[in-house]
């Protein structure tokens, strides 16, 4: 009889959870819809989420479309993500505004968003764990000044216009010259998809458009990897200047193609986004956005154990 009643307890217990859509948090599932998957960002990224997962004892899955300009296939994961129910939910968004219509959806039925690497227009997200991309391209902004004497000519490849990495490092590059170098005159503004065959296209029209150009930023690891290739096709000599790392990119450091380039810290984003959904759902109150932090390289300083230990192939 005892038994009886405490299964009936505990039959009820589970039935108010259910109803008020509660999990324990160390039974979480938490998917994880990223920007893409082709780049070594994003793998670096996953094993961060992977590790923080263990350590917190909860379930996660890690997704991208092939390429960061696939915003609708992003938006279908998205929606089959919140189609399986989660607890929690992670998402870096290709575009700041095409997925609020699920992100709403998902706020109905409370399930906590977690924005990472790039946010979205809405205040869902609980937080979001990212770079401070306006802060960071303004650094690459003032490395390239100074390596082409703080005049000339300069152009920019960004992977998008529609994320917030994208509007954010291209608009912190630009304000930082504007305001910062006057005698540097910004020519050309393109957009690759973050895609490294695109941008080495790119690069090359720029080069060939302004024979005086002296420099290039690439905002992602795939514009500046293409524009690395561009400017080694073309036989130019000029200043490139990159945004996160990889093999290619250390490789072009090292032998002097790439003056340097900002890296990110993408362990430490992967295991912020599970650490922080994980913290949603047992009840505890986020900050609005962890600043993970991001460090300039360049061939002096790929040793130091503090860099080395945010680079990633």
């Amino acid at each position: 009889m005892l038994n009886r009643k405490l299964l009936a307890a505990a039959i009820g217990v589970g039935a108010l959870l259910a109803a008020t859509g509660f999990a324990r948090a160390d039974e979480a599932y938490i998917p994880l819809i990223s920007k893409g998957f082709q780049h070594q960002f994003w793998q670096a990224v996953k094993a961060g989420a992977e590790q923080a997962a263990k350590e917190q004892n909860v379930k996660i899955t890690f997704e991208g479309p092939e390429t960061e300009a696939m915003v609708d296939k992003q938006i279908d994961m998205l929606s089959a993500a919140l189609a399986k129910k989660p607890n929690a939910l992670g998402f870096a968004a290709l575009d700041s505004k095409a997925a609020i219509p699920l992100l709403k959806k998902a706020q109905s039925e409370k399930i906590p968003v977690i924005a990472f690497d790039s946010g979205v227009d809405s205040d869902i997200p609980l937080t979001t764990c990212a770079t401070d991309n306006l802060a960071a391209a303004a650094l690459a902004a003032d490395k390239l000044a100074a390596a082409i004497g703080d005049s000339g000519e300069v152009a920019v490849i960004v992977h998008d216009q529609t994320s917030r990495t994208g509007i954010d490092r291209r608009d912190g590059f630009v304000n930082e010259i504007k305001t910062k170098h006057p005698k540097i005159k910004i020519v050309d503004i393109q957009y690759g998809g973050g895609d490294h065959l695109k941008s080495a296209e790119i690069a090359k029209t720029m080069i060939q458009a302004h024979p005086n150009l002296k420099g290039i930023f690439g905002a992602n690891e795939g514009s500046a990897e293409g524009a690395a290739i561009g400017v080694k096709e073309s036989g130019k000599k000029l200043v490139l200047v990159g945004y996160d790392s990889g093999k290619e990119q250390k490789e072009d450091i090292n032998s002097g193609l790439m003056l340097g380039a900002i890296t990110q810290n993408p362990v430490g984003i992967g295991k912020c986004v599970v650490e922080s959904a994980v913290k949603a759902l047992k009840g505890e109150k986020l900050p609005k956005k962890v600043d993970t932090g991001f460090y300039w390289y360049d061939k002096s300083n790929m040793s130091d154990p503090k860099i080395a230990a945010v680079l990633y192939d």
